[in-house]
């Protein structure tokens, strides 16, 4: 068997494009004017398929220079190839058995140079609580704080999904201090990563830290955040908060 290549993971999914797939991405992930996608370039290759292209590359430890290339191409799918590789290769860099303390770290500092590449919902969701989110775990969340004020809607967004690795780990500190920094975004997208977010934490770590913000900030709350965080709740609580 040829060794796997970053130039011939790329290939593979080139190989897989469809161009009636492409037209349905393209309309689902906003490429037209004026969306949120706009100007990306869908060839057509769905998620499930493009996984199994990227299983066998998982443990090759393709070279990170290679693939910040790659995950600069116009292509969607090669980017989000790329950073189902990179996430996996966090993870798995930060278990116990396979710990790489400097690999994570190289690889979260690739991401972070190329978030104008991370450049829609799926990209950030991907990749953003195991690149970003691992590498905080046992440090400090600045860099978040700096990110969710950007005016990149990914970089916000990003900021948001990586406190999922935190909630996973029992902590939902940095989720409620960054959610009241986007009550006010214009973007949609960012209401419903705020709204997902806060839903984990009241799942996951403690209800009643989520009915404290609630009471605090159900009122000020976009509406489509509101109704993410209290998906979990039954219909007289959530009743009431929309009331507010």
């Amino acid at each position: 068997m040829p060794p796997l290549t970053v130039a011939g993971l790329l290939a593979d999914i080139d190989a897989a494009a469809d161009a009636g797939t492409a037209a349905i991405l393209s309309r689902y992930f906003q490429v037209k004017p004026g969306g949120y996608g706009e100007g990306d370039l869908m060839i057509g290759v769905k998620l499930s398929t493009l996984r199994g292209i990227v299983k066998p590359y998982g443990r090759a430890d393709l070279p990170l220079p290679e693939l910040e290339e790659a995950l600069q191409s116009p292509v969607h799918e090669h980017r989000l190839a790329v950073l189902c590789l990179l996430a996996d290769r966090a993870d798995r860099a930060l278990k116990p058995r396979t710990a790489d303390p400097a690999e994570v770290a190289a690889i979260f500092d690739l991401y972070l140079r190329n978030t104008e590449h991370i450049n829609n919902w799926d990209l950030v969701d991907c990749s953003a609580a195991e690149i970003v989110g691992g590498h905080l775990l046992d440090r400090p969340g600045d860099i978040l704080h700096t990110l969710i004020r950007s005016p990149l809607i990914w970089d916000r967004r990003i900021a948001l999904v990586a406190t999922h690795r935190f909630i996973r780990a029992g902590d939902s500190t940095d989720i409620y201090a960054l959610a009241p920094q986007v009550l006010d975004d214009p973007e949609d997208l960012i209401h419903k990563a705020s709204g997902w977010m806060l839903r984990e934490a009241g799942k996951r770590v403690s209800p009643d830290e989520l009915l404290a913000f609630l009471d605090q900030y159900a009122a000020r709350m976009p509406r489509t955040m509101l109704s993410y965080a209290l998906e979990h709740f039954p219909p007289e609580t959530r009743k009431h908060y929309r009331s507010l």
